[in-house]
């Protein structure tokens, strides 16, 4: 065996992969096995495609950059490669017998944890000197990101699998109370998005450079847009009425029949929640989990907008003073206190539960608990560079059929948090942990 050049950071790092591993693999675990060739949402793979995409992507990812002995391939490295988001039709028609069985599939992931990590243990990697630790701990970086992220994609997968496809698990109840929604008024000011090239912090290709945005004076409403709000919009005609809606929003929503948020069921009369683990009477003071199209018309029928990336950037991180926090509460880690993030539930909690969670200029729960809408297209700032080693991360994206979403979810992990962070998906997706906030002039 060689002996180790690894970094301190290095280990580090690859310890905190093996804890990532640990999460993605407790929530396999909630899946009862002959649930695992089913597909929850008919956009994306079954989900045994995830079981063994997580390894199959580190293990591309390690053997082309960064592992220095050669390595065999195998075909499960093409076939659990890449995931799909197809937009306007196109939807997959593969079979379960078309995927292969689960004990071959776990063979190989066992095959390939093994692997990489004597590798990473010995530090037998292609680039000597700085540069070669340096793309050592940015692959650790993008490795363990890549699946914490998956972590959460996944949750809301499992979220539409029947109850009795998956194994409960247990969260505390929360409690309802009134939730005055008022607008907070953010004085002009500059907002600088992104990260500047050359950071030691790590950060995802459309992270960087970055951009500095004058914005002008507006109004911001002090919480997400709740359930309770969103039943008004509802039961005043918002889904039936057309010039709420643009004309492709409205050819979705017409098409697909879509008459309510999709984590919304109606019983008779009554209005149900469907949880991770249990369906519910509609809890008013959460956070409405919605799609793009109808978060744009619920602002329509407001008269009000869904924030740009830098209104909603300077609302959470701005000050008065003129200088930018890293979280909207202070430079202090993200911790429980804070917020419904880091894995915290399942389901959210009210939108007002985290008063600790309040930016300088009083906006309230800008991260966990529901990622936010925003109005802007997303898309390269200036000086971007896409990674070599994942070309495709970002640039697939920049199609100008995709929405930037700030903020984070109860299953977004802390170290995505960092106030360069980005997310994005495209406006008639309706099964991701997303509200958002309006604004006004």
């Amino acid at each position: 065996m060689a002996t180790s050049s690894r970094s301190t950071t290095q280990q580090h790092l690859h310890r905190d992969l093996l804890g990532a591993r640990a999460i993605t693999d407790e929530l396999f675990q909630i899946v009862r096995e002959d649930a695992l060739y089913e597909r929850p949402i008919a956009e994306r793979h079954r989900i045994l495609f995830y079981v063994g995409h997580l390894e199959a992507f580190d293990w591309n990812l390690f053997r082309d950059w960064l592992f220095v002995r050669p390595m065999e391939t195998s075909a499960f490295d093409k076939l659990f490669a890449f995931g799909i988001d197809p937009v306007g039709g196109g939807l997959p028609e593969d079979q379960p017998e078309d995927w292969p069985s689960l004990p071959e599939v776990r063979e190989y992931i066992g095959s390939l944890r093994a692997r990489i990590d004597e590798a990473l243990e010995d530090g037998d990697f292609s680039s000597p000197g700085m540069d070669g630790r340096a793309q050592a701990e940015t692959l650790l970086q993008v490795a363990m990101e890549h699946r914490l992220m998956h972590a959460e994609t996944l949750a809301y997968m499992l979220h539409r699998l029947p109850y009795e496809r998956k194994i409960r698990q247990v969260q505390t109840a929360t409690t309802e109370d009134q939730v005055e929604n008022g607008l907070i008024e953010i004085p002009a000011g500059r907002a600088t998005l992104g990260l500047p090239r050359g950071t030691v912090q790590f950060g995802w290709d459309n992270e960087f450079e970055t951009l500095a945005v004058d914005v002008p004076r507006f109004r911001i409403q002090k919480y997400m847009v709740s359930n309770a709000e969103f039943l008004t919009f509802l039961e005043d005609g918002g889904y039936e009425a057309r010039e709420f809606w643009s004309a492709e929003d409205w050819q979705w929503k017409q098409q697909n029949e879509i008459c309510h948020p999709a984590f919304w069921k109606r019983d008779g009369r009554c209005w149900l929640y469907r949880g991770m683990f249990e369906e519910q009477p509609l809890p008013l003071n959460w956070p409405v989990y919605a799609s793009h199209a109808e978060a744009s018309a619920y602002a329509q029928w407001s008269k009000q907008a869904l924030p740009t990336e830098a209104q909603w950037h300077r609302a959470a991180y701005g000050t008065p003073q003129g200088e930018a926090r890293e979280y909207p509460w202070g430079d202090a880690a993200p911790s429980a206190s804070f917020g419904n993030f880091d894995f915290a539930r399942w389901d959210p909690v009210p939108v007002n539960a985290h008063p600790a969670n309040e930016s300088a200029f009083g906006v309230a729960g800008l991260l966990g608990n529901g990622w936010e809408w925003t109005s802007t297209v997303f898309g390269p700032f200036p000086g971007f560079a896409a990674f070599p080693f994942y070309p495709g991360y970002s640039a697939n994206f920049f199609d100008n059929r995709h929405y930037v979403m700030k903020g984070g979810s109860s299953r977004t992990a802390s170290r995505l948090l960092r106030r360069s962070f980005r997310n994005w998906f495209q406006p008639h997706y309706p099964y991701v942990y997303v509200g958002f906030r309006c604004v006004s002039e």
